[in-house]
């Protein structure tokens, strides 16, 4: 079993049925969800300087740590999500 990175773009306030959405998409993970968690207050930092990040559609708003066998796994695991934007699934290299 492979681990992977599921990054969340774009944020709106959720109505409540949209959370119920979530939250089904969440149960549904069962115990290949092994983590996630909401972003907020980021900043970029360069080597020109420091700049805030705005929260809104184009801001990563949340991450999930998923476990499946393949990427294209994860992908069908991840189209299945409620998204505001977009989702980004990365592969973690095992060490």
């Amino acid at each position: 079993m492979n681990t992977y990175l599921v990054l969340h773009y774009g944020f709106k306030m959720p109505t409540p049925e949209e959370m119920e959405l979530w939250n089904q998409w969440f149960a549904s993970l069962g115990e290949q969800m092994v983590g996630m968690n909401g972003l907020s207050n980021g900043r970029e930092i360069t080597s020109t300087g420091t700049k805030a990040l705005p929260f809104g559609k184009d801001s990563l708003t949340g991450y999930t740590l998923i476990t499946a066998e393949s990427l294209d796994e994860a992908e069908k695991l991840v189209s299945t999500c409620p998204i505001v934007v977009s989702n980004h699934v990365y592969e973690i290299r095992k060490q």
